[in-house]
């Protein structure tokens, strides 16, 4: 199946065909190290790293490490000894839930090295392997005080069975605290994944060498941190990457880049949803050396211009850019009870019943627009967006709701809903209906009373949403409306503090 990835951890590279040699640059440009580049599938309203630690903690990370929504591309430069001739090269360091098919390799200091053979070895020690692998060899083992040595005859179950010499005697042993002894780790085991490579070298000595390869177990999402001015008419916004590695291995003093993107990848299977998170405000702080952006194909890659630690088993946040202060926004109570994702009808729905009289909530919402005139401008990657504000009488900083954003370019408007309103109200009653099958006509009319308990004045935008049928016309309202699309009337409510404004109209439909 094709997947959409939202974002991506690489590091630095991807999984391509190595390059010709004599187009690469020549060593002494070429920086030892690793760079990542992030990639992400993750869903920022479902998605919860906290989940994934908790399952590492359990110790079931290979469970789980598939269903991280992201991936890693690597990239990493070493110099190395090679003999002259064919000789093999071992890489450990290397993560632990590598995609073989993409390993690639290339001989930076000499053109002549051929690749003959590569393998992935990942058979890990672990206490069950060892004892698997020690089957009709001979064992030590101290239980209670007691110690016994014999052949090992079987593991499983949470017990051993031992022969002892010469006797031939069987004893059968819990392994649960219990101190086993081999002579030496068994055959075939290694203690961290490993990266091997046959090579033919015409050249020996000391060569910059680079593989890359894809890892699973990597994924980042954007978060943000908005807090309104006194008025609701001004922000400060704050943006963070929250990366997690569940890829088995650290990378220290390395090289990130992320990409935030729709960009299509083919996964075996659909991506798990998680739990949502909810997280306290990062605190607004001075400038940091954040991420800077470009445009990178079809997408938007942003590199971090320092060198960063990224742990293993863990996660961690990044300013992805610095502080933006007192841009405008605008606030905005919104009814709209009858606003559905039914879609446009196939034929006319000429139930009496359907829609009808609702009391509602009203919805509040704050916009801004993503452009330079205003502060903005930047290419916001698809995040959750906490919003706070200043509590006046302390000066602390009160949570008032979030939202999430999709991908979203700069110039355009970014709408969040935060909640609803606890002091405006309205209500929406079904006062006629009519429908004449043979003339295919059908009408209805509505009050819709929008009631502020404050004491200040609000501005409510009413939202209608003509879903009966896709031919109608409103014929008759006590207030002018605005037609804004095919479906979808807008009237804008002036309603006094402790006051009320009501709106009559009527719909015809057709067809």
């Amino acid at each position: 199946m094709h997947t959409l990835l939202s974002g991506m951890i690489v590091i630095s590279g991807a999984s391509v065909p190595a390059a010709d040699p004599s187009q690469d640059p020549p060593p002494a440009a070429v920086e030892e190290g690793t760079s990542l580049t992030v990639y992400s599938s993750a869903d920022p309203a479902g998605f919860d790293p906290r989940r994934f630690i908790s399952n590492q903690r359990s110790g079931r990370t290979a469970d789980y490490v598939w269903q991280v929504p992201g991936f890693g591309v690597v990239r990493e430069t070493r110099t190395v000894k090679l003999e002259a001739g064919i000789s093999e090269l071992r890489f450990t360091d290397v993560a632990a839930f590598i995609d073989p098919t993409t390993v690639g390799f290339t001989n930076l200091t000499s053109g002549t090295t051929q690749v003959l053979e590569q393998n992935f070895e990942f058979d890990l020690v672990s206490p069950g392997k060892m004892l698997a692998k020690y089957v009709d060899q001979r064992i030590s083992l101290e239980y209670r005080d007691r110690s016994w040595d014999g052949t090992l005859l079987s593991a499983s179950g949470g017990q051993v069975v031992l022969r002892s010499e010469p006797s031939g005697s069987v004893t059968i042993l819990p392994m649960d605290d219990a101190v086993i002894s081999m002579d030496q780790l068994p055959g075939g085991l290694i203690t961290r994944p490993t990266l091997v490579w046959k090579i033919d070298s015409e050249d020996g000595g000391d060569q910059l060498v680079q593989t890359t390869y894809e890892t699973a177990g990597l994924t980042w999402r954007a978060d943000y941190n908005m807090v309104l001015g006194d008025a609701d008419r001004t922000a400060d916004l704050t943006a963070w990457v929250s990366l997690m590695n569940l890829s088995g291995i650290g990378y220290e003093n390395t090289r990130l880049k992320l990409v935030a993107g729709d960009v299509q990848r083919i996964q075996p299977a659909p991506q798990a949803m998680m739990m949502r998170d909810r997280s306290a405000p990062a605190t607004v702080g001075s400038r940091a050396e954040s991420f800077e952006e470009e445009s990178f194909f079809e997408y938007h890659l942003y590199t971090l211009p320092r060198r960063t630690d990224i742990a293993s088993n863990g996660t961690q946040q990044i300013t992805l850019f610095n502080p933006i202060r007192d841009f405008p926004v605008q606030k905005r109570l919104v009814y709209g009870p009858a606003v559905s994702n039914w879609g446009t009808p196939r034929s006319p729905r000429t139930e009496p019943n359907w829609g009808g009289g609702v009391k509602g909530k009203v919805a509040v919402y704050v916009y801004f627009e993503n452009d330079r005139e205003d502060g903005l401008g930047l290419p916001l990657p698809a995040g959750k967006v906490r919003v706070y504000k200043k509590n006046p009488n302390d000066s602390g900083i009160e949570f008032v709701g979030e939202d999430m954003i999709d991908h979203t370019p700069r110039n355009e408007t970014v709408r969040l809903r935060l909640g609803e309103s606890f002091d405006v109200l309205g209500e929406r009653t079904r006062t006629n209906f009519t429908v004449d099958q043979d003339a295919k006509v059908m009408t209805e009319s509505y009050t819709i009373e929008i009631r502020n308990q404050k004491d200040v004045p609000e501005q409510v935008l009413v939202v209608e949403n003509m879903f009966r049928w896709r031919n109608w016309e409103v014929v008759q309202s006590t207030k002018r409306g605005t037609k804004v699309d095919a479906s979808t009337m807008h009237w804008l409510l002036d309603v006094p503090a402790e006051g009320k404004r009501t709106i009559e109209y009527t719909v015809r439909y057709t067809w």
